[in-house]
């Protein structure tokens, strides 16, 4: 789960949920800079489901040691949960396995040389690449623009879910987008940079610098569990918490600078 902590308490949204505000915030990229566009449906599908096969966050993995629910930064690296993404997105086919597989080096490459299972792991990972990119007759540069993409995507969601935006008008970096690009993510006017209102329906005003999407506004959400309680005893009584909390959803209006 995403967790951060509010004035009332916990704001938990689940890794699905962040990922399908990806696949909303990449669905509005301007078309006519869309990476491998004849396979776009395919990139957005990715997107959305590139959380898909995480371990369950109740179980000996929901809760810090001192009882708060544990957020995904906070957990360690699983090679089975690992192995498990990577399986899942294969049977939807080459192009998600692709971008999947791009993902996950991405994410784990940096631990190669701790294990021979983990350097194994990373050695399909490459193997599979080659061999996807070849079935579907695809360059390296190519495949990598579409997993640009699906970074940058990640990443502004991932911004917004966290509550990162600064404050002042300060800008952040989002990263590079499929264009080689570098773009900045900064909020509008003062205040608490991103944090969930006490109004969950209000808007947070949201800047892209420079500007890649296809309209010069449009609004997004993501399904927020908002929990009052600081710590619980048992992973059960989290899960119930959560399965009993109300749903809200938070907005964020995108705006092109005038």
């Amino acid at each position: 789960m995403i967790v951060s902590f509010t004035a009332a308490g916990w704001s938990c949204i689940y890794q699905q949920a962040h990922a399908l505000l990806a696949a909303e915030l990449a669905a509005h990229w301007h078309p006519a800079h869309r990476p491998v566009p004849e396979r776009w449906l395919g990139t957005l599908a990715a997107i959305a489901q590139h959380d898909d096969g995480q371990d369950a966050w109740a179980g000996p993995r929901g809760l810090t040691e001192a009882g708060a629910p544990a957020p995904f930064t906070l957990l360690p690296f699983s090679l089975e949960q690992a192995t498990r993404v990577a399986e899942q997105a294969r049977y939807q086919g080459r192009w998600r396995w692709l971008l999947m597989s791009l993902h996950l080096s991405n994410l784990y490459e940096a631990l190669r040389g701790q294990d021979t299972q983990t350097d194994a792991f990373l050695d399909e990972q490459r193997a599979t690449q080659e061999a996807c990119r070849k079935g579907l007759k695809l360059s390296k540069k190519e495949a990598q623009a579409a997993y640009d993409l699906m970074q940058w995507a990640d990443r502004l969601s991932l911004i917004l879910c966290m509550q990162q935006l600064p404050d002042d008008e300060r800008r952040l970096e989002i990263g590079r987008g499929p264009d080689g690009q570098t773009y900045y993510v900064r909020r509008p006017g003062t205040g608490a940079g991103g944090a969930l209102t006490a109004d969950p329906d209000a808007p947070v005003p949201v800047m892209v610098e420079p500007w890649p999407f296809a309209g010069a506004a449009f609004t997004v959400g993501v399904e927020v569990s908002p929990l009052s309680q600081l710590t619980f005893p048992v992973d059960a009584a989290l899960a119930e918490a959560l399965r009993t909390a109300p749903i809200h959803e938070q907005h964020w209006a995108f705006r092109r600078r005038a």
